[in-house]
């Protein structure tokens, strides 16, 4: 009864606190400080209770740099607002950097000590599309200066915040983890607006104790499959399936998203494992056939094993099939086995070649590759569950792989075969990406490594054009698309995150999913 009253007395002072909040966008007025305040309120995690306040001030930002009518001899400024509104989706031109350049086309040497301004700087960097050589000439000055900087501070916490930029950008990292870590980072901040700070702290734990809600749901759901007692020869990563939906879809209001992703996620594993390490040639072309033909009288033909798999699917993607089809009217069957099917192809593709000792190219490889990422899957279903109504043709393009999927999937493979290219080799799986290349190229791993973390920043700067560019579909999606690159990236960047989970994800996982934030023991009223 106790927590019951302490978790209604922490809703309680959220509210009153959106409250203030909502006063303070209000009476803020200069645009320099309206985007300063966004850029914190996006970075706290709490951007999405205000949503309709930050387009407004971000579409009047937008006519004001149209209008000319910005000053932009603040780097700062001018690169965060840069920033903010290509995250956003505004076409803005990267020229306005020529401002601080000189007449060589270099950035000018005065800036060398600006931290605050090459911190700016260099995030706005990773917004660049292809082409836009301004910008790659902003992110080799900016990590050279930022670097020199932080071999010279004395500051600590601004040590600390130049190591974890340069580590990964905030534009590629999973941003719930992100919030986390800035919750700390800003409360030791000179000039923290304790509103701001304590709305924070007491959101990110009201979602956290809705995650823990979803974990129970889900690992009762994991315990009745007994999906693990039946194929011990399966990885039982159920918390890490629950991370990545959290990487992709982290708001309260897409816990349904959340949910069915996990189960998702949880057989994809164990599909993963049947046609990676347990499965016969044979065995697997049955398996591949039945969940084309999506007919469980195929089951009579398939192994024991194999039953309760393609059983465990059928009823899944049936369950949410059910749940479109009750509160929207809309079939998604077709266009969900389409997508299973199509997974299970891939996975045969690659099958085959390491039973035949096959070596495909490097263009081949990621061909089939960006697909058995399981990317086009998982965002076809997130769409299913963040979309009302559901229509036919978003859907038929859905089926054709716009290129959002495409590009964050080709991101999701490129980081896996990274951090699990040499676990994989030792387990004698199919050669990755990183294999292909050596290759193709006839170069050392080390030089394959480096092609492959370039062709994942040429990659990147696709996504960011799509931001742009895509009007076909909701900003939620595209978002979450994203989303899926940068949880991709999070969870292989210290290894295989996923298959071996290691003390880094063991650790993101406590944070984010069972540690709360310690909050003073009598909040205000």
């Amino acid at each position: 009864m106790r927590v019951i009253l302490q978790e209604r007395r922490f809703l309680e002072r959220a509210e009153k606190l959106k409250g203030e909040v909502t006063v303070l966008l209000e009476k803020t007025d200069d645009p320099f400080d309206q985007i300063e305040l966004v850029d914190v309120l996006q970075r706290l995690g709490i951007c999405y209770h205000f949503k309709d306040y930050v387009d407004e001030i971000l579409k009047n930002v937008h006519v004001l740099v149209g209008g000319d009518q910005w000053n932009f001899e603040n780097l700062h400024a001018a690169a965060l607002r840069f920033r903010l509104l290509r995250q956003h989706g505004y076409d803005v031109s990267p020229e306005v950097f020529r401002s601080f350049m000189d007449q060589t086309g270099n950035f000018r040497t005065t800036l060398c000590d600006d931290v605050k301004g090459l911190l700016s700087l260099y995030e706005a960097s990773y917004l660049s599309m292809e082409g836009e050589s301004i910008l790659d000439t902003a992110q080799v000055f900016a990590t050279h200066h930022l670097n020199q900087q932080l071999k010279q501070s004395t500051n600590q916490n601004l040590a600390e915040e130049i190591s974890h930029a340069l580590e990964v950008p905030y534009h590629c990292r999973m941003l719930r983890l992100e919030t986390r870590w800035f919750i700390d980072a800003y409360e030791r901040r000179r000039g923290t607006n304790p509103l701001l700070l304590e709305l924070a702290k007491l959101d990110f734990n009201i979602v956290q104790k809705m995650y823990q809600d979803e974990l129970k749901e889900l690992s009762r759901w994991h315990s009745n499959s007994r999906l693990v007692e039946k194929l011990s020869f399966a990885r039982d990563r159920l918390v890490e399936c629950f991370l990545w939906t959290v990487g992709f879809t982290f708001e309260p209001c897409h816990r349904y998203c959340r949910i069915m992703s996990v189960k998702f996620a949880v057989l994809i594993t164990i599909i993963d494992d049947i046609y990676d390490v347990y499965g016969t040639l044979d065995e697997l072309e049955l398996f591949t056939d039945a969940v084309n033909r999506w007919d469980v009288s195929a089951l009579k033909l398939l192994p024991d094993y194999m039953k309760i798999c393609f059983l465990a699917l059928y009823n899944t993607v049936n369950e949410m099939a059910y749940d479109v089809l009750r509160d929207q009217g809309f079939n998604i069957i077709p266009h969900s086995t389409n997508r299973w099917a199509e997974l299970c192809k891939m996975y045969m593709v690659e099958a085959q070649w390491y039973y035949s000792g096959y070596k495909p190219s490097l263009k081949e490889f990621l061909g089939n590759g960006w697909v058995s990422s399981t990317g086009p899957l998982l965002l076809v279903h997130a769409y299913f569950s963040m979309t009302n109504p559901l229509k036919d043709k978003p859907l038929e393009d859905l089926q054709k792989h716009p290129e959002i999927i495409k590009w964050t999937s080709l991101v999701s493979r490129l980081a896996d075969d990274l951090g699990t290219s040499s676990d994989e080799l030792k387990r004698d799986d199919n050669p990755k990406s990183i294999q292909c290349y050596m290759h193709d190229a006839g170069c050392c791993e080390e030089d394959s490594r480096s092609f492959i973390k370039n062709l994942i920043g040429s990659t990147w700067k696709k996504i960011n054009k799509d931001i742009l560019m895509n009007h076909e579909y909701s900003k939620d999606f595209i978002k979450t698309s994203i989303n899926f690159a940068r949880i991709s990236q999070c969870m292989y960047q210290y290894g295989d995150g996923h298959g071996i989970p290691d003390r880094e994800s063991k650790e993101r996982i406590l944070s984010l999913v069972i540690e709360p934030i310690p909050l003073p023991q009598k909040a205000p009223t």
